[in-house]
C-alpha cells in the first residue's frame, strides 16, 4: 500500500465585490509535494455565476482563471512566476489578495492519490 503524502488545499472564489466579500466557489487547487503535484480545476457555471452577479464580465474571469492554471502548471516561461518550484506557485497563487479571484485560507490533508482528492474536492464544493 502506498504511503500516505501531505496535500495542502485551497478554493478557488469568484468575488465579484470585494467590500462586500460575497463569493462562489469556482474551482479547486491541489499541491503535494511528496508527489510532485500541483493541479487546478475549475468551472464557470454561467447561469449561476450571472444570478450572483449580473454585471459579471464571462470573458475576463475566464481570462484570470487561464493565467491561473497556466501559472499552475508552470506553462509561462516567459513569466517569471511560471518559472518558480510549483512549492512557490502555490504560495503565490494562494496568497491573500484582494482581486476578484481569491482563494480561501490553505488546508492540509493526507492522501496516496491527490488527482482523486482534486476531483473530490471540485465535484463536492465546485459543482
Amino acid at each position: 500500500m502506498p504511503e500516505k503524502q501531505v496535500y495542502e488545499y485551497a478554493f478557488i472564489r469568484y468575488v465579484p465585490r470585494v467590500e462586500r466579500e460575497e463569493f462562489l466557489n469556482v474551482g479547486v487547487i491541489v499541491f503535494c509535494k511528496g508527489q510532485r503535484f500541483l493541479r487546478m480545476k475549475y468551472q464557470l457555471d454561467t447561469q449561476r455565476l450571472r444570478a450572483f452577479s449580473p454585471e459579471l464580465d464571462l470573458a475576463e474571469l475566464e481570462q484570470y482563471l487561464q493565467a491561473w492554471d497556466t501559472i499552475c502548471q508552470g506553462q509561462a516561461q516567459d513569466q517569471p512566476i511560471a518559472r518558480l518550484d510549483p512549492a512557490s506557485r502555490f504560495r503565490w497563487l494562494t496568497a491573500t489578495r484582494s482581486t476578484i479571484i481569491q482563494s480561501s485560507k490553505v488546508h492540509p490533508g493526507l492522501c496516496t492519490d491527490p488527482e482523486a482528492v482534486l476531483i473530490n474536492l471540485f465535484d463536492k464544493y465546485v459543482l
